[in-house]
């Protein structure tokens, strides 16, 4: 079997020091009738963001699920300071802010051209496929530090 590289494949992002950084444009589907990003869609930049540190960390999704982990949104704080708008290029900067049991936090930041439009820090919590949180593991841990500036 023969398979076709010269597609272009999706980004999963790059590292710059201690940050995963994702380029992204924005979309008419991520803007309200003004042309600015609505609010709630920073929370799914952000999410691709997470996804794909870890993806490039490889830790993707499917293989934590088939591992018998996740990692479930506990808690989001975000500080709107610049909106982002229709056509825009912009980047998803997301850290490792500390790492503790079965707790992980993120920190966040989307911005346009170095200016930093919105910032997030997101609580995580590791959890069991039934649902019970469970501690990371040592290993994904170790891979997780690899994102702090803190390591």
């Amino acid at each position: 079997m023969t398979v076709d590289v010269s597609m272009d494949q999706p980004t999963s992002g790059r590292r710059d020091g201690h940050e995963h950084v994702l380029p992204a444009r924005v979309y008419w589907e991520d803007t309200d009738a003004s042309g600015i990003v609505y609010h709630a869609n920073y929370l799914r930049f952000f999410e691709r963001g997470r996804s794909d540190s870890l993806r490039v960390l490889g830790l993707g999704q499917r293989g934590l699920l088939e591992a018998g982990l996740a990692f479930v949104v506990r808690a989001m704080t975000l500080d709107f300071r610049k909106p982002a708008r229709l056509d825009d290029a912009v980047e998803i900067r997301s850290s490792v802010a500390q790492i503790s049991g079965a707790t992980l936090v993120m920190r966040q930041r989307l911005l346009r051209a170095g200016d930093e439009l919105v910032t997030a820090e997101v609580r995580l919590a590791c959890i069991e496929p039934a649902g019970r949180p469970r501690r990371i593991p040592r290993d994904v841990a170790a891979l997780l530090a690899t994102l702090s500036p803190n390591s």
